[in-house]
């Protein structure tokens, strides 16, 4: 072998060695590039966890607020219907032809308590403000029916209000 030979070997070696660390290069930067990408996708996916778990927060307290207006609510209610009972009771006291129909103060706390159960143990079957006052109108005592109409329409103005 001549140094020509040798010389034109080596240019050979030499090229294939070039074109092989220019293919790598770009390799690389293909890589750098696809790693540039995952890391800000992994930064978006990182603020939307973020915004998730704000939203997730802002639901547990939207939940809670709704959870203590329904038990203002129905505290309301109590009171309106222990001022109903509590009338009620004194006017059949008074009069001198008592009833036998008449609905005592326990009676109507085992029934509102058991409404209250109802109302949070249905928590997951969304009800309107409008449903439970029909709820209400349907278990009501039929004699009671006349006074109770003022009631119910303070009822009614009670949850409306709640809604706005």
């Amino acid at each position: 072998m001549t140094n020509a030979e040798t010389i034109l070997k080596l240019n050979e070696a030499l090229s294939t060695l070039i074109k092989a660390y220019e293919e790598l290069q770009e390799e690389n930067t293909g890589l750098k590039a696809r790693i540039n990408e995952l890391e800000d996708e992994v930064l978006e996916l990182e603020s939307a966890k973020e915004d998730l778990e704000k939203n997730v927060d802002e639901f547990k307290d939207h939940t809670q607020k709704d959870k203590s207006n329904i038990s203002t609510m129905l505290g309301k209610i109590e009171s309106i219907l222990n001022k109903k009972s509590s009338s009620n009771t004194n006017s059949n006291v008074t009069s001198s032809t008592p009833t036998t129909n008449t609905v005592t103060p326990e009676a109507s706390k085992e029934k509102l308590e058991e409404k209250k159960d109802d109302i949070f143990s249905n928590t997951s079957n969304p009800s309107s403000p409008s449903s439970l006052l029909d709820n209400l109108k349907k278990e009501e005592p039929k004699e009671e029916s006349n006074s109770n109409k003022i009631d119910l329409n303070r009822m009614a103005s009670l949850l409306n209000g709640f809604n706005h």
